[in-house]
């Protein structure tokens, strides 16, 4: 019977069992590539997969252009056309500096001085920039950005992305959506294509990016389909029925739509934490398994991207932050673990010497077990190492086309390697810790955080002069170090009358720093700065922190329940009580210092305040400390809890929710009306 007899039981029933399976893949599919938390193990999606593509087989005349099996290529073209882009695809201007970056907030400000501006923060991902078409909801064109006005149509290809819908999702689709994104490769992807063409004699390829650029160009997508590249979208081209007023709101589209956007992106009110978010995504970037080369920010609104406009080359609403990344190819010659201040065992890899960055790089960081386990990590090995900005080297990736024997996997100790104690690892199952509170590694870590500057700030008090002071075991504890003297100082090896006067010195300035900076100082877990300031300013003195309840620290503004835990548990433990006696009796101010303290009987006792808007006489920081001083809690978001919204001039979305809701609003001149009236 011919399957083009679609009246037969057979056919209709291959026809729901297709229709079945292709839904059941994609949203399979937009769960692992989109949401990223996939619902079945990749044997069970290959199963799924593949019992498609035997129906297929057996009822050819059932395929379709978007069916999740055209993943895996079709016949080869003859060739690659040009095509010329609706919207060109434009050049982004390169920073490389965090004054660079301050030096375009500012650009940004003078053209459209009135308005709030809005900040969006996107990893760049370093592959092959593109833009993809969908009419109807069906993925019609793909093209490369090419010079930015023609590229090359790569749609056969495309079509093989991994994670690129060929068909939209969803029940509103847009008449026509193009999105721009980036064509790029898994470092885990990678080396798994290495060891295959190493079995196969052939040359391994030497980064991701170099595989993606050559592979989206290929003729023959069954071999483009076999590299299993991904797509990101990052922007968009010319869409016609797309609902989005900012860039946010039309991820969330097109993510909504089953298209995958780049992850850990986020919007910010201010320049500062902005700029703060990018240095933090710096520095995690051992978590990705894909190759960036900076970060992206951008404005969100597309109203005051309009009114920015471009130059001949580039938008003037976008910038990259780029990062100097420098790779090297290394042996792993050992594996060696170092305890941190709070216990945390971290591995560190020894390396055989290479040069990198000008500098000579003998070690990496390997940050936990999971890391090494997830990269397979194993000593012998030839790594990839790479040193992105200030951030100490890490290893990207193990050439494992190159392992020439069975390397063992590596161990992780049971015992802390300084004390002997029993390792334990966190309830959240990342990190392991030596828990001995004799740990002297521990103790060595948390004397050094203990003088650093935003902690007691004590100059002179390094590395080798710690290690000989526990060594010596004339300071074991906090309070040791406010009995040192003279004489203990100069038996030391390199310790001069001059140098140990200084020292002593800068240890008795320490005693009046404040209660905020010795909460940072001794080195309680999930307590920071910002949240040592907090606690700081909230109950004023050790006293009333000891005598608090865990109750009564959670319900404090950004506590909660984990930190307030920590805290709690600190403080009424051996340790704690012992650490704030020892300071107490040493003469340290457990008291808050000026810069910390909080008028509780202020004009904002107790009070929630949003800021909105552009301001005359302050910056936003310079007000959200104000606030803050004045016993108010800076909010970033208007909610009903909200007392007051302090409006500048230009003020968005939250004026206006804050009108719906009813919530008293301030112009800037009654802020500081409010101010004087209470003093």
């Amino acid at each position: 019977m011919s399957d083009n007899d679609t009246t037969s039981p057979e056919v209709a029933a291959a026809k729901s069992a297709i229709a079945a399976l292709r839904s059941e893949i994609r949203a399979h599919d937009h769960s692992y590539y989109v949401l990223a938390a996939p619902t079945i193990t990749d044997l069970e999606y290959d199963r799924k997969l593949r019992e498609l593509i035997d129906w297929e087989t057996r009822f050819p005349s059932l395929i379709a252009s978007d069916s999740p099996s055209q993943r895996l290529g079709d016949t080869p073209i003859e060739g690659l056309t040009q095509v010329a882009h609706r919207v060109p695809m434009l050049s982004i201007e390169n920073t490389y500096t965090e004054q660079e970056l301050k030096d375009f907030f500012a650009r940004v400000r003078k053209l459209i001085p009135e308005e709030a501006i809005e900040w969006v923060v996107e990893l760049k991902v370093d592959g092959v920039a593109a833009s993809v078409r969908y009419e109807d909801g069906f993925l019609v064109q793909a093209v490369t950005r090419g010079n930015g006005e023609v590229g090359d149509d790569v749609t056969h290809n495309a079509r093989t992305l991994r994670g690129l819908p060929q068909r939209l999702i969803g029940d509103h689709i847009p008449r026509v959506l193009e999105v721009r994104g980036e064509i790029y490769m898994t470092n885990s992807d990678l080396v798994v294509l290495n060891e295959q063409r190493a079995q196969q004699g052939e040359a391994e390829f030497k980064n991701p990016r170099n595989v993606s650029a050559g592979s989206i160009r290929l003729l023959d997508s069954k071999i483009c389909a076999q590299r299993r590249l991904r797509f990101f979208c990052h922007g968009m081209g010319f869409c016609d029925g797309v609902q989005a007023t900012n860039h946010m709101d039309f991820l969330s589209v097109v993510q909504s739509l089953g298209i995958p956007t780049t992850p850990r992106v986020e919007c910010f009110s201010n320049d500062e934490a902005a700029i703060d978010h990018c240095n933090q995504l710096v520095e995690s970037l051992h978590d990705l398994d894909f190759e960036v080369d900076g970060l992206v920010v951008k404005v969100n609104s597309f109203e005051q991207r309009e009114t920015l406009g471009s130059t001949t080359k580039c938008p003037r609403w976008v910038i990259a932050y780029k990062i100097e990344k420098y790779e090297a190819i290394t042996k792993l010659i050992e594996i060696k673990t170092q305890v941190g201040k709070t216990g945390t065992i971290t591995p560190v890899g020894e390396l055989e010497p290479v040069q990198l960055a000008g500098t000579t790089v003998s070690r990496a960081s390997l940050h936990n077990l999971d890391e090494i386990h997830r990269k397979d990590i194993r000593v012998g090995d030839w790594v990839v190492v790479e040193k992105a900005g200030k951030i100490i080297p890490h290893i990207v990736r193990v050439e494992k086309h190159r392992r020439e024997q069975e390397l063992p996997e590596f161990q992780f100790p049971e015992v802390c390697p300084e004390c002997g104690e029993t390792l334990q690892r966190d309830a959240t199952g990342v990190y392991i810790r030596c828990l001995s509170k004799q740990c002297p590694a521990q103790w060595r870590q948390r004397l050094r955080y203990f003088a650093t500057r935003d902690c007691m700030d004590i100059e002179g008090l390094g590395d080798k002069l710690v290690n000989q002071l526990v060594d010596s075991q004339l300071v074991s504890s906090y309070g040791n170090l406010y009995a040192l003297t003279l004489d203990q100082l100069m038996s030391l090896d390199r310790m001069g009358r001059k140098s140990a006067e200084n020292l002593l010195s800068g240890i008795d300035a320490s005693k009046g720093r404040g209660l905020s900076r010795v909460l940072n100082a001794i080195s309680m877990r999930h307590v920071g700065q910002r949240v040592a300031q907090i606690l700081a300013r909230r109950f004023g003195n050790a006293d009333r922190l000891l005598g608090a309840s865990e109750d009564e620290l959670s319900k404090t503004d950004e506590i909660g329940p984990v930190i307030a835990k920590s805290v709690f548990d600190y403080c009424h433990s051996d340790e704690g009580m012992q650490v704030f006696h020892q300071l107490r009796q040493a003469g340290v101010s457990l008291e808050t210092s000026s810069e910390d303290s909080v008028d509780h009987a202020g004009a904002f006792a107790g009070k929630s305040i949003v800021v909105t808007g552009t301001l005359k006489r302050f910056s936003r920081d310079e007000i959200e400390r104000l606030i803050e001083k004045l016993g108010g809690r800076a909010s970033s978001s208007v909610s009903k809890k909200t007392d007051y919204v302090v409006a500048g001039e230009a003020a968005g979305s939250k004026l206006e929710k804050a009108k719906q809701l009813g919530i008293p609003i301030l112009t800037e001149e009654e802020f500081q009306t409010l101010i004087a009236a209470s003093n």
